[in-house]
Parts: structure tokens; C-alpha cells; sequence
């Protein structure tokens, strides 16, 4: 069999698995009255960077929510990558394998998560500038930790405090070193880089730094209530 390949520059990858345990069906769950995932979707549309905006899902549910805000869905997720135990990158390496076995290549990817609706047309555009322009494997956003993670504290065996750092006891939080977290929003990726390693996070990463109100990670029900007050906040008019 001959296959012909066409090289597609770019494709937003919106990973939305329908085995969520900590938040049921958290994924078509209603942000501030529409489907979160529908955020994710909108800015990747939006942001005119994308040849090709799918989900990845073995949902049949959230297939068709996804595509009645615009995404495609050419396949579904197979059982090994939607169980608890498979990474990110599993999930996007099947994705670019599958549209190869269809004849389609890309130059550039992106994995948006279905639960961030802070990520805008904008951001997006913002990080593929930086992936490009800076010849990155990754580029991904993140945000400075509230705290100096340099004075962590732990209980140890007897139930006491204990530093991880004891050094920095007596240093001031200002001549700490700024130490950053991964927002959980997406990652921009080199495909051909990235094919090779499998990993999202590489010694060639970069981020788009962000501010405490450009994100929010939502693990639970009181993570939702804070995203919805602060996403209220930042974009009211």
C-alpha cells in the first residue's frame, strides 16, 4: 500500500479522556455556562495557528460536544492511553502516529488540556512565537510559586518540623532564587524533536511566564468555585 504524506504545519491536540475520577465528567462539565472544554477549543480556533484542532478522547460523550464547538475528532483514544496510568505524551505520541497512518504530518503541535479555560487566542499565539523564534523542543506556560520553595517544611517521623533547606533558615525571601511550577495548561511542541525524546519536558524547554490570575489548577470542586471567581475577575469587562 502507498501512502501519500501531506505536511500539515501545525495541530492543536485537546486531550479530554472520559474516566475522570476526583471531578465526574469534569471534562463537558459547565464553566460559567458552557462545556469547559469549549474554552480550550474556542482559542485554538481563534488563534488561526492550527491546520488541524482535534480531541483525543475515547469518549463518544465528549466526541460530539467537541465537535459541536468546532473540533474535529478524525479517532478515538484507544483503551491503553485512557486509563489512569498513561502520561501526556503517550497520548499525543498516538495522536501523531494515527494521523501519519492517515497520511498527515505535522511541523509544530500543541497539547491543550480541556480543563484551562484561562488559555486565550493570544497565549497561544505568544507561545508559538517563543517555540519558533527561540528553536526550542517545548515551550510551555508556568507561573513563580507564591512562596520560596527554599523554606519548605516537612514533618518528620516524630511529628516535628523539619526544613528541606535548612541553610536558607536565616535568608531573606528576596535573595532567594524565583522558582517556577507548571501552569497545567499546554505544551508547544517540535514534532520531530519531540518524536524522538517522548518527553514534554526536555534540557531545551522554555516557558511563557504567568501571573497568579492567568491560571488556576482544578483538581476538586473548590478548585472549580476559585476558577470561576477569578476567570469572573479577569475578564470582566
Amino acid at each position: 500500500m502507498c501512502f501519500v504524506f501531506f505536511l500539515m504545519k501545525t495541530v492543536a491536540i485537546i486531550t479530554a479522556r472520559g474516566g475522570s475520577k476526583r471531578i465526574p465528567r469534569k471534562n463537558i462539565k459547565p464553566f460559567l455556562g458552557k462545556p469547559i472544554i469549549a474554552y480550550s477549543i474556542e482559542s485554538a480556533l481563534n488563534s488561526g495557528l492550527f491546520d488541524e484542532v482535534m480531541v483525543s478522547t475515547d469518549d463518544v460523550e465528549i466526541a460530539t460536544v467537541a465537535r459541536q464547538f468546532g473540533a474535529k475528532v478524525p479517532f478515538l483514544r484507544s483503551a491503553k492511553n485512557a486509563d489512569d496510568f498513561a502520561t501526556t505524551a503517550d497520548v499525543i505520541v498516538e495522536v501523531l502516529e494515527e494521523y501519519k497512518q492517515l497520511g498527515q504530518t505535522f511541523e509544530y503541535a500543541i497539547c491543550i488540556y480541556p480543563t484551562a479555560p484561562f488559555v486565550s487566542s493570544e497565549l497561544l499565539i505568544k507561545g508559538y512565537e517563543l517555540l519558533t523564534q527561540g528553536d526550542y523542543d517545548t515551550v510551555f506556560p508556568a507561573m513563580p510559586f507564591s512562596f520560596p520553595i527554599q523554606r519548605a517544611i516537612k514533618l518528620n517521623t516524630k511529628n516535628r518540623i523539619e526544613m528541606l533547606q535548612p541553610e536558607h533558615l536565616r535568608t531573606r525571601s528576596q535573595d532567594l532564587e524565583t522558582t517556577y511550577h507548571d501552569c497545567g495548561q499546554f505544551y508547544w511542541l517540535h514534532v520531530e524533536r519531540f518524536m524522538a525524546k517522548k518527553e514534554i519536558w526536555t534540557d531545551n524547554s522554555g516557558i511563557v511566564i504567568l501571573s497568579e490570575m492567568e491560571a488556576h489548577d482544578i483538581d476538586n470542586l473548590e478548585d472549580w468555585k476559585v476558577a470561576e471567581f477569578k476567570y469572573k475577575i479577569k475578564f470582566s469587562d
